[in-house]
């Protein structure tokens, strides 16, 4: 388990480290296209940046107003060292104080395991996102 510190706060506070991180994770690594990789949801949710020991920003997730967690990345560098799901036990907490009755997110296919792991369960079928298998998958609290 990896030592990092994870910072909420709106867009134009963590826009800087969280777009760097999902540019390298989506646009770099999985080649999403960059033009859809920002939206004008950003400005309305709720950031999460986990910062690694030496200060790094490593990882990145945010929770939108409908209680959709999205744009869920980890660098490299801090996967497999449980960032992601501190992450994303973070962005559910947040959504369970402020009322909501689940959250819901759109996982990577690949990644669904790990989703599962944190208590999301599969919902519908298979579809394709930006090139690359994704299914829905839901909490509810």
């Amino acid at each position: 388990m990896s030592n990092h510190t994870i910072l909420l706060g709106d867009w134009a506070t963590l826009a800087q480290h969280a777009s760097a991180i999902r540019f390298e994770v989506f646009v770099d690594e999985q080649k999403v296209p960059a033009e859809i990789e920002l939206d004008e949801m950003d400005a309305v949710c709720l950031h999460a940046v986990a910062y690694d020991a030496l200060g790094n920003a490593i990882g990145t997730g945010r929770l939108l107003p409908d209680g959709h967690i999205g744009r869920m990345a980890v660098r490299q560098a801090g996967r497999g060292t449980g960032v992601g799901g501190a992450i994303v036990q973070l962005l559910m907490e947040k959504a369970r104080e402020r009322g909501d009755a689940a959250v819901v997110l759109n996982a990577q296919t690949v990644a669904a395991p790990f989703y599962a792991r944190h208590g999301f369960v599969q919902q519908g079928e298979e579809f394709d996102e930006a090139g690359i298998a994704h299914i829905e998958m839901r909490l509810v609290f």
